[in-house]
């Protein structure tokens, strides 16, 4: 199944896809960092920052990159 069959499919039973899918991602910028969130689900970073912004995300400190020690 494709992303757009299964949209099709829930449009078909009355679910609003597109209120489902900015809920969930503003429930995952609330949890973790929005530029992970943005590199795991494909999205630009700057648009998952501003949903965290909007959904009061306290993860304004986090420096992303790779932190591991050599």
């Amino acid at each position: 199944m494709n992303p757009a069959t299964l949209r099709d499919a829930l449009r078909e039973l009355g679910i609003p896809v597109e209120k489902g899918r900015t809920s969930a991602i503003r429930q995952l910028v609330l949890q973790a960092p929005a530029p992970v969130i943005a590199q795991a689900l494909g999205y630009h970073d700057k648009s998952t920052t501003r949903i965290a912004t909007d959904a009061g995300a306290l993860w304004k400190n986090y420096a992303p990159g790779d932190h591991t020690r050599p």
